[in-house]
């Protein structure tokens, strides 16, 4: 019988299942939630290959997917909030450069360098409260109390997110990406944040502020630059996307270097925080696996063919680790060790706008939290540290520490 990757796996740890896949072939058959069939791209090569081929032999739209307009996908399908959307992360070609160079104002390296004062101040207000909680009897969880907050703050006030919407905005994002929800739950959750958007925008029509929301509704009005729900699924697709990855990114770089105290030691030496983030990109990209590119005609992928209209999931967690590509020891995080490209802001035409940011975010947060508390350790067993539900964005849920 034909090898058949599943996702997601019950009781096999995320990166073992992409290994798995991989063991299996470059490009292997796949069955996800509800029975819906797809291709997992499981190489760094196969990856790279696919993301080469954008615009040209794959495409981003929904309407590219032939099951889909066959009626072979339910209606209420748990990922369709995630694979559906007017916001270029779902757009091909010609409307893809339109709507990036309208969003990538938001991202230009004058911009996102201006945000480092700002950054550092949250960095140091969240590290002043953490200080508290560090001499309590019981662990302190630097998830919750650093790791998920920062990136929050930063991208909410980049957007002008008020504080009292910011709780819902995370608790949506956990619902979407978690393979545990159901279709109900996943549908709510996007309906209520698509809701608290259309607000949001409401709002900063007859308020605007100094942010980059008031700014897509000046594009959206004045300049007519953006539909109504180009605008809202674009702050949807921002808002998740500049928060969800750098929560999982300082996650994974926290368990690193807490397990190995050399290389948080050479970190600490020689202000090696770039290196860090380098290879906690490198080990664990925080997008595991990136839906969807449907072929736009028949394509041979590392010499599998795709047919027509197929989908394909870019198995990123597996390419991660993939010893052709990384070297033998391709599972030993090293700070030291010579990058060849991972793919973790993915490649070509949908290269993560966000990049830029998610970097300072990185060097910001850890440089500034170990130089204060160089002595953390972890107060459970490596083995212990609890990872997200989904297969698509992956990262520790707390990473308990004593001082």
């Amino acid at each position: 019988m034909p090898y058949l990757a599943q996702l997601p796996v019950a009781d096999e740890a995320l990166p073992a299942t992409f290994a798995r896949f991989r063991a299996s072939g470059p490009v292997v058959p796949l069955e996800l939630p509800a029975g819906v069939r797809a291709w997992a791209a499981t190489t760094h090569a196969a990856v790279r290959e696919v993301l080469d081929g954008d615009d040209r032999a794959f495409g981003k739209h929904v309407t590219h997917w032939k099951a889909l307009n066959e009626g072979r996908v339910p209606k209420d399908w748990v990922l369709m909030p995630i694979v559906v959307g007017d916001h270029m992360l779902m757009r091909d070609g010609a409307e893809h450069r339109r709507l990036r160079r309208l969003l990538a104002k938001a991202f230009t390296p004058a911009r996102v360098e201006g945000l480092r004062p700002r950054l550092e101040a949250i960095t140091d207000d969240l590290l002043d409260r953490l200080a508290d909680d560090l001499g309590g009897a019981e662990p302190t969880d630097l998830t919750a109390l650093f790791a998920e907050p920062l990136p929050i703050a930063v991208i909410s006030e980049l957007f002008g997110i008020p504080e009292a919407r910011r709780p819902g905005i995370r608790e949506a994002t956990r619902v979407l990406y978690s393979h545990t929800s159901t279709p109900g739950q996943a549908h709510e959750a996007h309906r209520d944040l698509v809701t608290s958007l259309r607000d949001l925008v409401q709002e900063k029509r007859h308020h605007p502020g100094d942010d980059l929301t008031t700014a897509l509704v000046h594009a959206r009005d004045e300049e007519q630059g953006l539909t109504e729900q180009e605008l809202v699924d674009s702050l949807f697709l921002l808002l998740i996307a500049g928060h969800e990855t750098s929560v999982h990114m300082l996650g994974h770089a926290l368990v690193h270097l807490l397990r190995h105290p050399d290389q948080l030691a050479s970190a600490l030496a020689g202000d090696r925080w770039d290196a860090v983030v380098d290879e906690t990109l490198r080990l664990n990209p925080p997008v595991a696996a990136s839906v969807f590119r449907y072929a736009l005609r028949d394509v041979r992928v590392a010499g599998v063919t795709i047919p027509a209209g197929d989908p394909v999931l870019l198995c990123l967690g597996g390419a991660a680790t993939d010893p052709e590509h990384h070297g033998p020891d391709v599972d030993r995080f090293d700070i030291a060790r010579e990058q060849r490209g991972h793919l973790a802001f993915g490649h070509g035409p949908h290269f993560c706008l966000g990049a830029p940011l998610a970097r300072l975010e990185g060097r910001t947060a850890l440089s500034r939290l170990f130089r204060r508390f160089p002595g953390l350790t972890l107060a459970c067993s490596p083995e212990d540290v609890p990872y997200s539900p989904s297969f698509l964005t992956y990262g520790p849920l707390s990473v308990p520490v004593r001082a």
